[in-house]
């Protein structure tokens, strides 16, 4: 039991030693930073996901459960940066839990990590090519009925993507900043438009009386609770979990930490300010969804688009369109960049074959492992129904989270002399309420869910004890010596 325990130094995390955890090229500057989060948490669902939880769950309360959901998700924000700039890598939650936790807990979270980017990837591409196809249609093109054409879409999509992270991050750092920004200007023209239709007298009363419903109970919580309920106090914290889906992201900006300069302090700053600006933009398009039309008159499929072509301004549609199908786009785009990192740090430690963790010298990126996970997130996207998926990723982000949180706190007791770029205030108490909260989230997922995740777990356990125990580095009393590229800027 004490080898699936053993921990990894904190000099070799960051590569005091061999200089192995310095293989990829400085690159990010705290701007970049700031560009990565909002790529990833601003994406189709804030044209969306107010109208719909507004319809269905909290009614105008939704406003509400932004609030809530985005101060969940700082805490654990203000957690990720404490121990980011203690360890700046590549590996994020999973390098933390190998350090405090030992090897068989760092790699359930490096497998739940796996299991969140890789299929965000995949999600969000299905969506991207319905978005695309319905954006398409929009503008008076009739596209064939069939599926075809919408495959075709998320194929290109992801090869375009997937070439683009493996050229080089500098390419796909200047595309980010073209797509972020038109993004952005697109949101800014929705929230400035709107707040000129806003009609007050549709925000009522922001409490809607709960209403129990005939379903049986689908969630954890709704099984201790022994009911199931939308709108009231409950449906305005069970939107917060679904909401919480849309802030998530901020975490890979970690994942870039050895490729930033002066990690130990732009890290922090990046992912606090880019979840800070992803809040603000995100509760300003509730207050104006909620604003334009009445929460019993939004439609689930399209609310934004229904709202606006309710008060008479249909051109706001195309708008809409065009930041939809940009911002899925700089999702996906940091998601393979994501996912890449996690998973050469794991190759790197021999934990998956390490031949994974080969960095290309013409393009000084992990082009191999970029190919990799570009051709399993087109399998999944093409051959697997992944939209009913989603809420697998909101838990094995969570799931992160949580040990992240715990992590904050072993880690002040058991090496209180690392040096750390950025503390949580507070400590213990605001962790412990970042853990408390993860959890709260995690108990407002579908028992579904909970299923799979249980299996997805089990099998990486299995894989673990097959392959990963016995190739760890650490397993090895010699183990051979990394290969060190330098840490270089380009």
């Amino acid at each position: 039991m004490s080898t699936i325990l053993r921990r990894l130094p904190p000099s070799e995390a960051t590569g005091l030693r061999t200089g192995a955890r310095h293989s990829l090229a400085e690159l990010y500057r705290p701007a970049d930073l700031v560009v990565l989060g909002l790529g990833v948490m601003i994406g189709a669902g804030i044209f969306s996901i107010a109208g719909r939880q507004a319809a269905t769950t909290a009614g105008p309360g939704v406003i509400l459960s932004f609030m809530i959901a985005g101060i969940a998700c700082l805490l654990a924000c203000l957690c990720y940066a404490e121990l980011s700039s203690t360890m700046p890598t590549s590996g994020s939650a999973y390098t933390f839990t190998y350090v405090i936790f030992g090897e068989v807990w760092a790699w359930i979270i490096g497998w739940a990590l796996i299991l969140e980017l890789q299929l965000a990837a995949a999600v969000v591409a299905r969506a991207w090519g319905e978005i695309a196809v319905g954006a398409v249609a929009n503008f008076g093109v009739r596209v064939p009925a069939s599926g075809i054409v919408q495959d075709l879409l998320v194929f290109v999509i992801l090869v375009l993507l997937t070439g683009i992270v493996a050229l080089g991050a500098r390419i796909g750092l200047r595309a980010l900043w073209i797509m972020v920004s038109a993004k952005l200007l697109a949101i800014g023209a929705v929230i400035v438009v709107g707040v000129m239709h806003i009609d007050v007298a549709n925000y009522g009363e922001f409490y809607v009386p709960p209403k129990t419903l005939e379903a049986a109970p689908a969630t954890i919580l709704e099984i201790f609770y022994g009911e199931s309920q939308a709108f009231g106090w409950f449906g305005i914290f069970a939107a917060a979990s679904a909401i919480a889906f849309a802030y998530i992201g901020f975490d890979i900006v970690a994942t870039s930490a050895e490729e930033t300069v002066n990690a130990r302090k732009a890290v922090p700053k990046g992912m606090i300010r880019s979840l800070v600006i992803a809040t603000v933009i995100y509760i300003a398009v509730a207050l104006v969804m909620v604003g334009l039309a009445p929460y019993t008159r939004i439609s689930e499929d399209a609310p934004l688009a229904s709202a606006f072509r309710a008060v008479g301004v249909d051109w706001m549609v195309h708008v809409i369109d065009v930041g939809a199908v940009l911002g899925l786009t700089t999702v996906i785009l940091v998601l393979i960049v994501g996912q890449t990192r996690v998973l050469f740090s794991m190759a790197r430690d021999g934990l998956i074959p390490r031949g994974l963790a080969t960095v290309s010298r013409r393009y000084h990126t992990p082009s191999r492992v970029t190919l990799v996970i570009g051709l399993v997130a087109i399998v999944l996207a093409e051959f697997v129904p992944v939209l009913t998926m989603q809420e697998l990723v909101v838990l094995g982000t969570l799931f992160a989270f949580a040990f992240v949180a715990a992590g904050v706190i072993v880690m002040r007791r058991r090496m209180p002399h690392l040096e750390r770029g950025f503390r949580v205030p507070l400590s213990p108490l605001l962790p412990a309420l970042s853990l408390l909260a993860t959890l709260w989230l995690m108990v407002n997922l579908r028992v579904l869910t909970w299923a799979w995740f249980v299996l997805w777990m089990a099998f990486g356990l299995l894989v673990y004890l097959v392959y990963g125990r016995r190739h760890s580095l650490l397993a090895r009393p010699n183990p051979p010596p990394r290969p060190v590229h330098g840490r270089h800027r380009r």
